[in-house]
């Protein structure tokens, strides 16, 4: 497979769990085992979009147990011979080898995945700002001779780029520091949040700034908050700041 690869550094390594969860884009070569009509191809690729069922392939890194994935989109693309080009969007956890797979055993012909692209990753595309491990090695290197930190903007984004496609909700500055410390949200540490707030669903927490703070599992939805004086928002899962860069505008409470 070949395509995009995001690749994080130090304390951003905590976002990666989010990129893993967050929608992919593909650009799929598939090889059918028999001749087949592009009209019949076009009929079977559309009854793939929506919720499917999946079991991961047998050289998977995930317990080969039956689950839920959705597909955003299939578009076909053109065909020559056996070959069939299509793109899909789908989420994260999808598998194409096997989505190709149970293609073919719908068209009755058998198939298999022959090509793989990634072409989007999150909010990674492939008309953003991506650069090749050639130029990756190249800046470095004019880094190393010069020291200059211009070179590492070049391949180097902010951490918060990882987060584009979460929910977000930013929180007020004598907020920070609670968060980076492992406390969950209230509703009075809240400035203003994204609508497509949902609960259970993974969420950024930010300051006013758009500094990420924490990746959370929201609590309620964008509606409640919206009502809400008192109560917890959502529950911290892993803080990206470190302590100590907002002040601390909290009491530890005693133990009993």
């Amino acid at each position: 497979m070949t395509g995009i690869l995001p690749v994080a550094l130090e304390n951003a390594t905590k976002t990666i769990q989010a990129l893993l969860q967050s929608g992919k884009e593909y650009i799929c070569v598939m090889k059918l085992h028999a001749e087949t009509s592009e009209q019949r191809i076009r009929k079977v690729l559309e009854e793939f979009q929506g919720k499917i069922y999946q079991r991961p392939p047998l050289r998977a890194s995930v317990k080969r147990r039956l689950r839920i994935r959705t597909v955003y989109y299939i578009d076909f693309l053109e065909m020559g011979g056996r070959n069939v080009l299509f793109r899909v969007g789908c989420e994260g956890g999808t598998y194409i080898r096997k989505l190709c797979y149970d293609i073919g055993e719908v068209l009755g012909c058998g198939a298999h995945m022959q090509e793989l692209r990634r072409t989007r990753a999150g909010s990674f595309t492939e008309n953003g700002k991506l650069v090749t491990l050639h130029e990756v090695a190249y800046w470095f290197e004019k880094w190393r001779e010069t020291r200059d930190e211009g070179y590492l903007h070049k391949f180097i984004q902010p951490m918060e780029k990882a987060l584009e496609t979460l929910p977000k909700i930013y929180i007020r500055d004598s907020a920070v520091d609670a968060i980076c410390h492992g406390a969950s949200l209230t509703a009075p540490g809240v400035v203003s949040f994204e609508n497509n707030l949902k609960p259970k669903k993974t969420v950024a927490i930010l300051t006013l700034k758009g500094e990420a703070v924490a990746l959370a599992k929201a609590l309620v939805s964008a509606e409640e908050l919206s009502k809400m004086e008192h109560g917890f928002v959502a529950k911290t899962s892993r803080v990206l700041m470190e302590r100590g860069v907002y002040p601390k505008a909290w009491i530890k409470s005693q133990t009993l």
